[in-house]
C-alpha cells in the first residue's frame, strides 16, 4: 500500500544501507529532498505502520543492528508510538532521559549525556553487549545500569527529545518525527485563553522556549514525519470508585505487602488570565509534579455518572520550563496541594489510599478499565462506605471558596452573552473524505509549528432544548410532562471526531436525565462498518446500560432473500411495541436472532431499571423517521471501513488507468445509502466523523499463531477456561476480487484484492493486510457485515473473482483465547490458528500445545497457490476444474441481486445517470488517451523518418 514511501525511507537516508552511492549533497540538501519526497505529514497511526513496515524490510535487506530515533517536543506521542512499535516487532527501547546527567530541566540538551549514549550505540552496532544507565526520577539521580546482549537487540528504538540530534543521526536507519498531541493542543488553548495579542512565535517560544532553536531544526531530518492529532479519549477510559478511608479496615492488609508503591504528589490548578472568578474550573490547566517530571492535562475533563468518575486518557508530560511559561503568559496558579498516595496492583486494577493535606483526610481509591470489573471487586472486597463522586478540587473550594484574583480579568473582544439565544444551525449532511486533502490555509504553518487547523480548536459545546413550540415554549412548567413531551435536543452544529463525539454523545446522556424522565433511549445509525457498534458499546461501558443491534429484529424471510440493507427486513412492528414498553417502564420481551441460521432463536426479557435508565439502539435504520420520532438521543457516524472502502475501489481504479469519482463509487457500492440512508442522518441531533482506518490502524491488533500440526481435542480444551469455554462450527467460502489490469508481477497477492466472504448465508468483507513479525501474524479485527448489493457493486465496477477458498471452521473460546482449526478444501490436513490481543497469552497458548517450530504466516490465499500448477498459479488462483464453480458463485451472487430489483452488470453500465460534469471529465479523459495514442505513433513515424534522412546522408557522403 505504501511502497513506494517505504523505499523512499531507505534511499532518502539511513546508516550504512546505500553507502556505495556517494553522496555529493550537504546536510541541508540532504533535508530539502526528504521534505521533497514524502507527504507534509502523516497520521500516528498510518506514521505507526509505515515504521513498522520500514524496519522490517530493512531488516530484510542489511545485516546487523537496525537503529530508529523517535523525536520530538514534550507530549507530542514518542513514548506512546515507541512502546506500540514494541510490542509488534519486539525491539529493545532506550529512553534518553536515562542519560541525564543531573537535576536541570528535562528539555535542556546540556542535561543529556550524548557520549555515553553514542558509545552505547556503536557497542550494539559493533555486535557488543553493553549496559544503559538507570534514573531514579524521585531521587534525582542516576540509580545503576541495565544490561543490553546485542543478540537479543535486533531493533533498538532510541526515544526522546532530542533523538534527531545532529550527534546521533550518522547512527540512526530511520529518523522519526512526531509533533502534535499536546504540544499543538496547549498551544491552541493558551491562544483561546488569552486571544490574539500574542504571536504564535511568541507562545511558542514562552511555552517551549527550546523547540524553536535546539528541537525543531533537528525534526526537519526526519524521513517519517508524523502530526498526531490526539488529545484525549474516553476510549480506553479509566473508572473509579472513591470513597473516604473509614470503609472496611481489612483493606489496609492489602498496603503492607511488598508490592505496594508509595509516590508523593503536588497538584496545580492554573487559572487563565482572562478568566472571571465564576469561570468553570473546566477551563483550569492542571499540572501534576512527581519528583522533577511534570504532567499536564487540559482542563478536568472527566464524566461522573452514578458512583463512578470516569477519566480520559488525557496527561502529558511536559517540562518545568512549559510551567514557567504559563505564569509568565499571565496564568495564576489559584490551588495546589500534595497528594500522598500508596498503591497496591490486584489483577487489572489498582488500590490506593490517597491523603491530601489541604483536607486533613484520607481516601480510598479502586481504578480500573473496566467498568462493570470495578463494580464486582468493590463488592467483593465489602467496601460500603459512601461513594464519592467530587474531585479533590470540588471538595477544597468547597471548604475554602474560590481564590479571588489578583488583577482584573482581560475583556474578551469576542465574549457572548450566556443568556444569549443560540441558533441552530440547519442540518448538514456528513461524509468523510477517504484520501485527506489538506487546504491551503492548513499549510500556512510549518508542520512542526501549529496545529493543521487553520482555525483554534472551538470549546466543547453543550446541550440545550429547542421547543418544538416555539410559541408556547414559555408557558409550560419545567416539570410537567408536558414540558418533556414538547422539549426536544437542539443538534449539535457541527460534526465531530470520534473521542470527541464520544464525550459529547455520553454528556448528552447525562443531560436527558437530569432534564427529563427515565428512560433515556438512544438511537446511533449509520452505513454498514461505519462504527456505529463500536461506539455503542464504548458508550455503554462508560454509562452502564446495554445496547440493543436492530440486527435482532430482522424479517427471517426477508434476510433468506439477503435483503440486509432494505428497511422492510425489520419487524417494525415488534420494535415500536418494545420502545413502547421500555417508555412506559414496563419488562418487555425483544427478539434474539440468529445470524447463522436466519432464523430467530429465542426472546430475551428486558428492563430498564431506574438505577440506569438508559437504552442504546444501533443499526443501519436506527434514525429512520419511523423509529428515531421515539428516541430521545440521535447520533450518526460516518467513516470508518465504509470509507475505507470507497478509497480502497477508487485507488484500484486508478492503477488499472481508469478514474471514477467517489460519489460515483458510492453509488454502486452502497447504492442504498444515498437515497434510504444518508437523508436520515443528516438530521442527528450528534453527528461523528470516525477516521478509523483499518489497515493501518494499531488500536485494534489481534495476534495470531498459524500451523498445520495436528492438536488433539482435549489439548484444547486443556489450555481454556472451562467455566466461560463455547464453541461453534462455520462453512465459509472467500471469493477474492481484483480489477484486472492491477499490476500484480505475474500471480495473484493478497493486497492486491478484496475479500469477501460468504458464511451461512451472508456476506462480509475481510479487510487484511497484516504485519507479519516472526512467528506472529498482527492484523486488525474488522470484519463487517456488507450487503448483497455491496458485493453485486463490486463485479459491476470490473471487479473480477480470481480465486477463491471453501472451508469448514471449528472455534473453540473462552474470551481470552480464540482457537480455530480450519479444513480447506482440497488440503490434506486442517490449520490451526490461535488468536488474541494479548501477545504473550497467544504465544503461551501455542507452547502449552507444542507448536513451536511448526508456525507459518503464509495466508491461506498462499497456501492454496503454492498447490496448484506452475502455469495455472500465475494465470488464476483455482484448479481448472474449480473454476466452473467461482462462476456458479458470481452467478449466483448476480442473480440474487436481480431478484431483489438490481441490475446486471450490462443493465447498470447502460442505466448508470452521468452528470453533465461527469461526462465533461469522461470526454476529455477519452481525447487526452486519444491524443497520447497519436502522440506515440507520430513519436515512432518521426524516429524512422529521421532515421532514414541520417542513413540516405550517410549514404550519400560515402559515395563522394
Amino acid at each position: 500500500m505504501d511502497d513506494e514511501v517505504v523505499q523512499r525511507v531507505f534511499q532518502e537516508g539511513g546508516r550504512d544501507y546505500f553507502q556505495q552511492q556517494p553522496s555529493t549533497s550537504t546536510s541541508t540538501s540532504s533535508s530539502s529532498s526528504i521534505l521533497q519526497s514524502l507527504p507534509l505529514h502523516v497520521s500516528f497511526d498510518h506514521g505507526y505502520y509505515l515504521l513498522v513496515k520500514s524496519i522490517q524490510e530493512l531488516r530484510e535487506k542489511k545485516e546487523g543492528l537496525v537503529t530508529v530515533g523517535i523525536g520530538g517536543p514534550s507530549g507530542s506521542g514518542k513514548t506512546s508510538l515507541a512502546e506500540k512499535v514494541a510490542s509488534v516487532i519486539g525491539c529493545t527501547v532506550i529512553p534518553m532521559e536515562n542519560y541525564r546527567g543531573g537535576t536541570d530541566e528535562g528539555t535542556d540538551l546540556d542535561s543529556i549525556d550524548f557520549d555515553a549514549l553514542i558509545r552505547n550505540l556503536e557497542d550494539l552496532t559493533e555486535g557488543k553487549d553493553t549496559k544503559i544507565p538507570v534514573f531514579d526520577f524521585h531521587q534525582k539521580k542516576r540509580v545503576g545500569s541495565k544490561a543490553i546482549k546485542s543478540a537479543m537487540s535486533g531493533v533498538v528504538i532510541v526515544d526522546g527529545t532530542y533523538a534527531l540530534h545532529a550527534k546521533l543521526r550518522s547512527l540512526l536507519d530511520i529518523r522519526v518525527a512526531v509533533v502534535g498531541g499536546v504540544h499543538f493542543s496547549l498551544l491552541s488553548k493558551v491562544r483561546y485563553d488569552i486571544g490574539d495579542s500574542c504571536s504564535l512565535d511568541y507562545l511558542i517560544d514562552s511555552i517551549f522556549p527550546l523547540f524553536r532553536k535546539h528541537i525543531e531544526p533537528d525534526l526537519h531530518h526526519a524521513q517519517i514525519r508524523i502530526n498526531n492529532s490526539f488529545v484525549s479519549s474516553f476510549r480506553e477510559a479509566i473508572y473509579k470508585l472513591k470513597c473516604r478511608s473509614e470503609s472496611p479496615d481489612g483493606q489496609s492488609t492489602f498496603f503492607l505487602k511488598d508490592e505496594a508503591q508509595t509516590d508523593n504528589f503536588i497538584e496545580m490548578y492554573l487559572r487563565p488570565p482572562s478568566a472571571n472568578e465564576e469561570a468553570r474550573i473546566n477551563d483550569w490547566i492542571k499540572v501534576r509534579q512527581s519528583g522533577i517530571r511534570y504532567y499536564l492535562s487540559l482542563g478536568d475533563q472527566r464524566i461522573v455518572d452514578k458512583n463512578f468518575i470516569i477519566r480520559p486518557t488525557a496527561e502529558f508530560e511536559v517540562g518545568r520550563m512549559t510551567l514557567g511559561g504559563l505564569l509568565a503568559l499571565g496564568y495564576n496558579v489559584v490551588v495546589s496541594y500534595k497528594r500522598a498516595s500508596t498503591s497496591v496492583n490486584i489483577g487489572s486494577l489498582s488500590l490506593s489510599l490517597e491523603t491530601i493535606d489541604t483536607l486533613g483526610e484520607t481516601f480510598l481509591v479502586l481504578r480500573g478499565s473496566d467498568r462493570k470489573t470495578v463494580g464486582a471487586e468493590a463488592l467483593r472486597m465489602g467496601i460500603t462506605g459512601q461513594w464519592l463522586t467530587k474531585s479533590y478540587l470540588e471538595m477544597i473550594l468547597e471548604r475554602k471558596g474560590v481564590p479571588r484574583l489578583n488583577t482584573p480579568p482581560l475583556v474578551s473582544a469576542t465574549s457572548v452573552s450566556h443568556n444569549q439565544e443560540k441558533d441552530i444551525a440547519a442540518p448538514k449532511p456528513i461524509r468523510t473524505t477517504p484520501n485527506l486533502v489538506y487546504q491551503l490555509e492548513d499549510l500556512a504553518q510549518p508542520w512542526t509549528r501549529s496545529p493543521t487547523k487553520s482555525k483554534m480548536e472551538p470549546v466543547l459545546p453543550t446541550w440545550h432544548f429547542a421547543s418544538s413550540d416555539r410559541s408556547h415554549g414559555g408557558s409550560v412548567a419545567t416539570g410537567s410532562s408536558a414540558f418533556r413531551d414538547t422539549m426536544k435536543l437542539a443538534p449539535m452544529p457541527d460534526s465531530y471526531d470520534l473521542d470527541r463525539g464520544l464525550l459529547l454523545a455520553v454528556q448528552g446522556i447525562q443531560f436527558l436525565l437530569e432534564n427529563k424522565s427515565v428512560p433515556v433511549i438512544v438511537g446511533i445509525g449509520g452505513p454498514s462498518g461505519s462504527g456505529k457498534t463500536s461506539l455503542a458499546h464504548k458508550m455503554a461501558n462508560i454509562v452502564g446500560c446495554e445496547v440493543v443491534s436492530l440486527e435482532s429484529y430482522f424479517r427471517p424471510e426477508q434476510v433468506k432473500d439477503f435483503k440486509y440493507d432494505d428497511f422492510n427486513s425489520l419487524d417494525l412492528p415488534l420494535l415500536s411495541k418494545n420502545i413502547g414498553d421500555i417508555k412506559h417502564g414496563r419488562k418487555t420481551k425483544i427478539p434474539v436472532f440468529n445470524l447463522e441460521t436466519g432464523s430467530r432463536s429465542c426472546f430475551k426479557e428486558l428492563e430498564i431499571s431506574e438505577d440506569c435508565g438508559v437504552i442504546i439502539f444501533e443499526g443501519v435504520y436506527a434514525l429512520h423517521p419511523e423509529i428515531r420520532k421515539s428516541l430521545d438521543l440521535w447520533i450518526a457516524v460516518v467513516g470508518g471501513v465504509h470509507s475505507h472502502l470507497i478509497s480502497r475501489v477508487q485507488r484500484d481504479k486508478s492503477r488499472v488507468g481508469c478514474f471514477m469519482s467517489q460519489n460515483e463509487i458510492m453509488m454502486t457500492v452502497f447504492p442504498i445509502f444515498q437515497q434510504h440512508i444518508e437523508p436520515h442522518l443528516v438530521h442527528a441531533h450528534l453527528k461523528i466523523r470516525n477516521d478509523f482506518d483499518p489497515v493501518l490502524s494499531p488500536e485494534s491488533s489481534l495476534f495470531v499463531l498459524k500451523s498445520n500440526k495436528q492438536v488433539a481435542y482435549q489439548d484444547i480444551l486443556n489450555i481454556l477456561d472451562s467455566v466461560k469455554f463455547c464453541s461453534s462450527v462455520q462453512n465459509f467460502i472467500d471469493i477474492y476480487l481484483r480489477l484486472p489490469g492491477t499490476p500484480a508481477n505475474g500471480h495473484i497477492a493478497e493486497s492486491d484484492c478484496v475479500r469477501v466472504r460468504i458464511c451461512e448465508g451472508r456476506f462480509a468483507l475481510l479487510i487484511r493486510e497484516p504485519i507479519r513479525e516472526g512467528n506472529f501474524i498482527i492484523q486488525p479485527k474488522v470484519d463487517f457485515d456488507i450487503s448483497i448489493s455491496t458485493v453485486s457493486g463490486l463485479l459491476n465496477l470490473g471487479y473480477q473473482a480470481v480465486a477463491y477458498i471453501e472451508a469448514s471452521a471449528l472455534i473453540y473460546q473462552d474470551g481470552k483465547i480464540l482457537i480455530e482449526v480450519d479444513h480447506l478444501q482440497d488440503a490434506p490436513s486442517p490449520y490451526l490458528q490461535i488468536k488474541g490481543v494479548n501477545k504473550e497469552a497467544v504465544a503461551a497458548a501455542g507452547s502449552a500445545l507444542k507448536l513451536d517450530g511448526s508456525y507459518t504466516t503464509k495466508s491461506y490465499l498462499q497456501i492454496i497457490l503454492e498447490r496448484l500448477p506452475l502455469v495455472e498459479r500465475s494465470y488464476s488462483g483455482t484448479h481448472t476444474h474449480q473454476a466452473a464453480r467461482l462462476q456458479e458463485l458470481v452467478e449466483s451472487i448476480q442473480s440474487q441481486w436481480t431478484k431483489q430489483g438490481g441490475s446486471t452488470p450490462s443493465e447498470s453500465s447502460q442505466s448508470r445517470e452521468v452528470s453533465p460534469m461527469d461526462g465533461i471529465i469522461e470526454d476529455m479523459q477519452c481525447r487526452i488517451r486519444r491524443l497520447e495514442r497519436w502522440h506515440t505513433i507520430n513519436t515512432v513515424l518521426w524516429t524512422f523518418l529521421m532515421s532514414a534522412l541520417i542513413g540516405y546522408s550517410l549514404y550519400q557522403r560515402k559515395r563522394q
